[in-house]
């Protein structure tokens, strides 16, 4: 693997990276959300690479990244006139919009879906990457660079600890041979990803029907998308279009994670400790003896930032848990809400069971 230390400038690393991908390798590379594993998506072979890296479900969809002003109709077959208010108000952002995919674009990236999910990341480096890609005119399917149900890397070290690698690494995936013909062609730098946490995504596919759909609460809101559109998007129903991370459980560690609000946490903490348990803290408002803890802010947009670092740095305290004040619920926590709810989901009655060890 190659460490390719990127910024707008660094065209040099840019065009290595552009080249990867047209050559149908994988580029794991900064967006504002967070980092993503990314192959040509118009190259099916390539798509399959990130299923193989991540150990992804193969009906589990990926993302389309598109440079500033790309041609939407050649990856969709209509986009509704609320699509396009929402790609003038918020690209490039961390929105990621569902619509009807044309039948030239390979159904690799949406799972077998007619639909596929598509956005125009602002991370200065993404832009310079998709603007370079063949011409600005490619598309680059992306998940997170993370193995699959895992929590999302913000940093590109984040990545290397993911699958393992070193600056010293050829790019193969040390300890899973299964995975070396996958291997990352190129990291690219970027800093840490501003917003933290993934793209909200809203489906637009089906707006006569079921108008539009919020799959996934993100930085931006369901009520900044009703101020553009007039319209205040819908709960997911079954009949919506799977979607890139909205497994039940999903975002999660490996030290089991349980959240509790303020008085609970703080009545569980003094029995875990009292039973010799060691527990690691994140909370936005309690600064309580733990083993180890970190105390993200509490507003919602400096919690997103910190929250998938916090998570990955508690599970390598050796902790038997990961032990989450409850955030605010309301609508401006949404986002955090959903990612910390699917993290915590395989945990359920981890706290009784650490007591009666």
């Amino acid at each position: 693997m190659k460490q390719a230390p990127a910024t707008v400038a660094d065209q040099a690393a840019i065009a290595e990276a552009a080249a990867v991908l047209e050559e149908g390798g994988l580029v794991a590379f900064p967006t504002e959300t967070v980092y993503g594993l990314g192959a040509d998506a118009e190259n099916p072979a390539a798509v399959a690479r990130i299923y193989e890296a991540k150990g992804r479900p193969h009906d589990h969809p990926v993302i389309v990244h598109l440079a500033p002003g790309a041609d939407l109709d050649y990856w969709v077959t209509e986009v509704p006139e609320e699509a396009r208010k929402l790609v003038q108000a918020f690209w490039p952002g961390p929105l990621t919009l569902i619509l009807k995919r044309h039948p030239q674009i390979s159904d690799a990236v949406s799972a077998g879906q007619d639909s596929v999910g598509i956005r125009c990341p602002s991370h200065p480096v993404a832009i310079a990457l998709l603007s370079a890609f063949k011409g600005g005119k490619g598309g680059v399917a992306a998940p997170s660079a993370n193995k699959f149900g895992n929590v999302s890397p913000t940093s590109a070290q984040h990545v290397r600890d993911e699958f393992g690698m070193d600056e010293h690494d050829d790019g193969a995936l040390n300890g899973d041979a299964a995975c070396s013909a996958s291997a990352l062609g190129v990291v690219l730098e970027g800093g840490s990803s501003e917003v933290g946490i993934e793209s909200t995504i809203v489906d637009m596919s089906r707006l006569a029907t079921h108008g539009p759909v919020l799959l996934r609460p993100g930085h931006i809101s369901a009520q900044q998308i009703a101020d553009v559109i007039g319209m205040l998007p819908a709960a997911p129903d079954q009949a919506a279009p799977r979607a890139s991370g909205t497994l039940e459980s999903h975002y999660a560690p490996r030290t089991p994670v349980t959240m509790l609000a303020a008085d609970a946490l703080t009545d569980a903490l003094a029995k875990l400790q009292a039973k010799g348990v060691k527990v690691a803290l994140i909370s936005h408002a309690l600064n309580t003896p733990a083993a180890a803890h970190r105390q993200l802010p509490a507003d919602p947009a400096g919690y997103a930032y910190g929250l998938y670092a916090a998570l990955r740095d508690m599970d390598q305290t050796g902790c038997d848990l990961i032990l989450v004040e409850t955030p605010p619920q309301d609508n401006d926590w949404l986002g955090v809400n959903d990612r910390l709810r699917r993290s915590v989901f395989g945990s359920a009655g981890i706290i009784d069971t650490l007591l009666q060890k």
